[in-house]
C-alpha cells in the first residue's frame, strides 16, 4: 500500500473538496440549533438522521441532495444515487427505511426523465418507496438540483458522537465492486447484486445495533474514509489512530483514490474490542470485508500510521472539520 507516502496522504486529505466543503456546517448549525427546543428530537452531533422518540421505538428523519456536476453529467446516476445515500443514512443510525420524498427542479425534459429513471432504479433495488414530492419543470431553469428525504425506524440507535476511549474502529467496505460514476471518485458496489443481496448486507447495521454490539457508527460519504473517520472523531469529542495497512482495499485502485472514493457500501463503527470479533464476523458472513483498523483514544488527535511512520491528519485543538464536537459525559 506504498502508493504515496504518509505526508502525501495528509495533504490530499486535508484539501480534498470533499472534505473541505463541510466547513460551513458549523455557521448553520449553529444558528438553526435553538430551533430544536420546539420539538422531542435528541440532540443532534452530527448523526447522519434526526432522531425523534415516539413510543418505544426510534423516527430517523434525514435528507441530502445531489451535486449538481453528478446531476448534469450522469443524470441517471444522480437519481439513483440520492435513493442510495439517504437509505444508506438510515441504516448507518441502525435503522431500516420506511419511505422517501423528493424535489427536483429540472427544465430539460430529457433530463428530467433521466433522473426520474434512476430515482425508480434505485427505489426497485433498495426497495423503498417514493411516496411523493415536488417538482419544478420550468424551461428557464438552467442549474437542475434533485433533493431526497427519507424517514425511517429504528428499535436500537448507533449515534455518530458516542465513540468511546479504547474502541476499536472497524472499517467494514463491500469490495466486491468496481469503479462508479465518472463524475465523482466512488465505489460502485451495488449495480451487479440483487435487492436480496443489497438488503442482507445492510440489515447487518440495525443487527448490530439491535443486539448492542455498538452504538456508534457513519456510513463513508464524500469526505471519504479518512474524512469521515475524522469526523466521526471530531463529532465523538475524540482522538484516535488509523492504521492505513490494515484498511481493506481492491487491488484495482490505487491508495490515494480509494481514501477519498465515495462508498456504496462503507461504514465506520465504533466497537468495544470484547465485541470486535462479532462484528467482524457477521460482516465476514455477508461477504463484507471488515477489519479493525485502529483505535479511538482522548489525545484529540487523528494519527496515521503506517509501517514505522506516523503523521498527526488533524489535531482537534487547532483544526476543525464540521466544528461539531460532542464535550458532554458519554450517552
Amino acid at each position: 500500500m506504498n502508493d504515496i507516502n504518509l505526508d502525501q496522504i495528509v495533504e490530499s486529505v486535508r484539501n480534498y473538496l470533499g472534505l473541505v466543503r463541510k466547513k460551513p456546517i458549523k455557521a448553520v448549525v449553529e444558528k438553526l440549533y435553538p430551533t430544536q427546543k420546539y420539538g422531542n428530537a435528541l440532540p443532534n452531533f452530527g448523526d447522519d438522521a434526526a432522531v425523534i422518540p415516539f413510543k418505544d421505538e426510534y423516527l430517523l428523519f434525514a435528507t441530502d441532495g445531489m451535486m449538481t456536476s453528478l446531476i448534469i453529467n450522469e443524470p441517471y446516476a444522480a437519481g439513483k444515487a440520492s435513493v442510495m445515500v439517504t437509505v444508506n443514512d438510515i441504516y448507518s443510525m441502525g435503522g431500516r427505511p420506511i419511505g422517501m420524498v423528493n424535489v427536483l427542479a429540472s427544465g430539460d425534459e430529457e433530463q428530467r426523465s433521466l433522473i426520474v429513471d434512476g430515482i425508480k432504479k434505485g427505489c426497485t433495488k433498495l426497495q423503498v418507496p417514493m411516496l411523493g414530492g415536488h417538482l419544478h419543470p420550468d424551461p428557464e431553469i438552467k442549474t437542475p438540483s434533485l433533493s431526497v428525504a427519507i424517514l425511517g425506524v429504528a428499535k436500537k440507535l448507533l449515534r455518530s458522537h458516542l465513540a468511546k476511549q479504547g474502541d476499536d474502529l472497524i472499517l467494514a467496505v463491500d469490495l466486491n465492486g468496481r469503479s462508479g460514476c465518472k463524475s465523482v471518485v466512488s465505489w460502485d458496489a451495488n449495480s451487479h447484486k440483487t435487492s436480496e443481496e443489497l438488503l442482507h448486507r445492510l440489515e447487518i447495521l440495525p443487527l448490530i445495533a439491535e443486539q448492542e454490539l455498538s452504538c456508534a457508527a457513519k456510513d463513508i460519504s464524500n469526505a471519504g474514509i479518512l474524512g469521515t473517520i475524522s469526523i466521526f472523531l471530531e463529532n465523538s469529542g475524540k482522538g484516535g489512530y488509523i492504521n492505513l495497512d490494515a484498511i481493506p482495499r481492491p487491488s484495482s485502485i490505487n491508495l490515494k483514490d480509494w481514501l477519498h472514493c465515495f462508498q456504496s457500501f462503507g461504514f465506520i463503527l465504533a466497537v468495544n474490542p470484547e465485541n470486535s470479533k462479532t462484528v467482524l464476523n457477521l460482516f465476514s458472513n455477508r461477504n463484507i470485508d471488515a477489519n479493525i483498523i485502529g483505535k479511538v483514544n482522548q489525545n484529540d488527535r487523528v494519527i496515521l500510521e503506517q509501517k514505522e511512520v506516523s503523521r498527526i491528519l488533524f489535531d482537534f485543538k487547532t483544526d476543525e472539520i464540521t466544528g461539531i464536537r460532542y464535550t458532554g459525559q458519554d450517552e
